[in-house]
């Protein structure tokens, strides 16, 4: 990677960081590199400033609040030295000397290099608005709130920082694990985590659970991104996952859930060159399952609605509330009402996020490149839990999809865990016939 910084700061009579002002360069360097780790979306609250903390975190253990990592000198990290910043981000450790919460991905940090951390820096410390702003104290009960035994986590499960060694000779693959791994913490959200909450892999070579796809969390789950058909971007090439990307739509999806603030805070602004690295690192993971294939269209659902059968269950919800925007043969309308049909989103085995989003409803948010939004209207004031179980099922057999049976309990559950979680009555009440 190339090196940001002039020759004299490698004589190592010198501190990490020189007490020189960085120049301009370091700092959109830094810009850059923040928007690369998507530090804007977890760090801001909804309608807050940029980067003064609390944001509610829900976790198995409680809710954390991000911090305020703007330069304030009271509230923020104004008054940290390089030293500090970097036994934060890639330590875990605070300046306080407590462990951070690993909702911090630090063991993914842990990769950053030397350059990027300085450039990091320099944009936080002369590039980012001082904000006034007291931190949140965690909602977390005791014994679990008690920060002491993070230090023993930290010590079992994080990695040591050490230079990132690239695993091959393709410089644009090198360079997508780098981002990957690191800087972009894929894995905090797209790895299974342990009972100990630890990732169960923090690069290949950790196993074929790295990138495999999450349990549920705030109402989604986040998707597989190995290789597989069913479930995973088997189906998807490097041209679809960079126009996904960096748009938020492909001609095999659209975006949604918490990936909607990745794009909108981050890979949007992303070179086409890291991005399309990001994408060829990807298509090297193979698929979790040896006996893949790729999922054949079966058109007789088609077929049956064409001519006016809806009689398998669920059929006339689609037609009612669905089929106007993603079509009778679920193959929607490209980059604008995502296809159905093939969508690994509905074949993976958990189908919080597809209820979630028929309960709920989304946005497809605008990019530069993309700059219109499409809204799907929640359906929770709608359909019956039974209803939406039937739909789901619907979309999830038909059209040579295959996924598991959703029951209308399900359903119920998910529709209460999300009425806790918002203040408005946009999730209705209505639960049965």
């Amino acid at each position: 990677m190339k090196n940001l910084f002039i020759a004299s700061l490698a004589v190592a009579s010198m501190p990490l960081f020189a007490a020189q002002a960085p120049d301009n360069s370091l700092i959109k360097q830094g810009e850059y590199l923040a928007r690369a780790g998507d530090c804007v979306a977890c760090h801001t609250a909804k309608g807050g400033k940029p980067f003064a903390g609390g944001l509610p975190m829900e976790t198995p253990i409680g809710t954390i609040y991000s911090t305020n990592i703007s330069p304030d000198k009271q509230t923020g990290i104004g008054d940290y030295s390089f030293e500090d910043f970097d036994q934060a981000v890639r330590h875990g450790v605070g300046k306080s000397g407590s462990t951070l919460y690993p909702a911090m991905p630090y063991p993914s940090y842990a990769r950053v290099s030397d350059d990027d951390m300085k450039a990091l820096y320099a944009y936080f410390m002369k590039g980012v608005e001082p904000v006034a702003q007291e931190n949140k104290a965690v909602d977390i009960h005791w014994p679990l709130s008690m920060r002491w035994p993070l230090a023993f986590w930290r010590g079992m499960f994080a990695p040591k920082v050490e230079p990132f060694k690239a695993a091959g000779t393709d410089e644009a693959v090198n360079r997508g694990a780098y981002l990957v791994e690191g800087l972009g913490h894929c894995g905090a959200c797209h790895t299974p985590r342990a009972l100990t909450m630890q990732e169960k892999a923090l690069n290949p070579a950790d196993g074929k659970e790295f990138l495999a796809g999450s349990a549920p969390l705030e109402g989604w789950i986040a998707k597989s991104l190995r290789g597989d058909h069913k479930d995973g971007l088997g189906s998807w090439s490097e041209a679809d996952l960079v126009a996904f990307l960096k748009t938020g739509r492909s001609d095999r999806s659209a975006v949604f859930g918490g990936m909607s603030d990745v794009v909108e805070h981050s890979m949007q602004y992303m070179s086409d060159a890291d991005l399309t690295a990001i994408a060829r690192y990807l298509k090297t993971l193979p698929p979790t399952d040896p006996n893949d294939k790729p999922q054949v269209y079966d058109k007789q659902v088609a077929d049956a609605l064409w001519k006016g059968d809806d009689s398998k269950p669920g059929a006339s919800v689609y037609i009612d509330n669905c089929a106007a925007c993603h079509r009778t043969d679920g193959h929607g309308y490209t980059r604008v009402f995502p296809a159905l049909a093939g969508n690994p989103v509905l074949n993976s085995a958990d189908a919080t996020s597809l209820i979630h989003i028929v309960l709920k409803g989304g946005t497809l948010v605008a990019t530069h490149t993309a700059p219109s939004n499409f809204t799907m209207p929640g359906y929770a004031w709608r359909l019956s839990d039974q209803e939406v179980a039937d739909v789901v099922n619907f979309i999830r057999t038909s059209w040579g999809n295959q996924g598991s049976e959703v029951k209308a309990s399900d359903v119920k559950s998910l529709r209460t865990d999300d009425m806790k979680n918002t203040s408005g009555d946009d999730l209705g009440q209505v639960t049965s016939h």
